[in-house]
């Protein structure tokens, strides 16, 4: 027979099989698990639905921009040649040069129509207008982060003489209007490597777009990342550091960095928009890339020019922009809520 007893005392329960008692397990308590900084800021990133729906948004415009050579070759086309003249589509364009059909186009052959004039297909163009903005994007936006971290640590850590001229290079590079120097030094750039008269190759427009975004793209980072070394180099932490003897260069990687990497990537994600649009505003005044290079701003040049005649041209690169920007910005609000839940929406 089998009974259980409770103690009066507060002791265990004990349970009695024939005549013998014996005190029941204890449940072992379960071990706390510690989380690191990363590992705490991944979780809440994870509970933003707006967040991961952006993230995922903002990966999957870089792998269709990765695979854009892929798709154009299992879609049997490609953003450069002219469809209304192949003898394949007689009639692809009516006699005013114009796409015949409804809505620019569209059929199964050409899933966004075809471009007024040239007869050239939208959805190759807008897959290798993404590529080209995109990883111009990254590569400036990466080279402006860098610039700008390394010169505001620099700048905010050592202070005083170094502080001051530094920081009186940045206010010189502020002065430029960006925008007006953009349009007026691209042709005094592409013109110092090729001949006025002679065709600007598009590497080369390439390197000249990322040189003057670079010279006059980091100074916004540079002095963010200012104002955040010159709060910690008086912080605790910083100064037992110099104490116990550690170097310069091992305080501002051990110490400075790691506790301004959130602001770092914070800006990251609002500087890349940024870029991705003025590549596009160079290349719609003229002043970026040029045919037949397939990009997002030549496209909004184009129908600019043919919007009465043809306005659901700009339907498919306007709404890839649009919602891409505005998922890489909902994506930098989710990065900074992550990293500090006290800025919660």
């Amino acid at each position: 027979m089998t009974s259980s007893i409770d103690l009066e005392s507060g002791g265990d329960a004990l349970t009695v099989v024939d005549g013998e008692g014996e005190p029941a397990p204890k449940k072992k308590p379960e071990a706390l698990e510690g989380r690191s900084p990363g590992q705490l800021m991944w979780l809440r990133f994870r509970r933003d639905r707006v967040g991961v729906i952006s993230a995922c948004v903002v990966i999957f415009f870089f792998v269709i921009a990765a695979l854009a050579p892929v798709i154009a070759k299992l879609y049997g086309k490609d953003p450069y040649t002219l469809y209304a003249q192949e003898p394949e589509y007689p009639f692809l364009l009516d006699d005013f040069a114009m796409p015949t059909g409804g809505f620019g186009g569209v059929s199964g052959d050409f899933w966004f129509g075809v471009e007024p004039q040239l007869g050239r297909d939208v959805f190759t163009q807008l897959l290798y207008g993404m590529r080209t903005s995109l990883y111009m994007a990254v590569l400036v936006t990466v080279l402006s982060v860098g610039t700008g971290v390394l010169l505001g640590i620099v700048s905010g850590f050592f202070g005083g003489r170094v502080d001051y001229w530094l920081g009186r290079i940045t206010d010189f590079f502020l002065a430029f209007p960006s925008q007006l120097f953009f349009i007026a030094f691209m042709p005094v750039v592409t013109a110092l490597f090729v001949d006025p008269r002679d065709e600007t190759p598009t590497y080369l427009r390439a390197v000249a777009i990322i040189l003057v975004m670079w010279v006059l793209g980091w100074m916004g980072m540079a002095r963010l990342v200012r104002s955040s070394a010159l709060s910690l180099r008086e912080r605790e932490f910083v100064e037992a550091a110099k104490v116990s003897g550690a170097s310069s260069w091992r305080i501002v990687r051990k110490e400075i960095l790691p506790n301004i990497v959130t602001p770092i990537l914070v800006q990251t994600t609002y500087i890349l928009p940024s870029t991705i649009l003025t590549i596009a505003f160079l290349s719609f005044v003229g002043v970026g890339f040029v045919e037949p290079t397939p990009d997002w701003g030549r496209m909004f040049a184009t129908g600019a020019r043919i919007y009465e005649q043809d306005p659901s041209y700009l339907l498919f690169p306007g709404g890839a922009l649009v919602i891409f920007v505005l998922a890489f910005n909902l994506l930098g609000d989710s990065v900074r809520d992550a990293f500090d839940p006290k800025t919660g929406r």
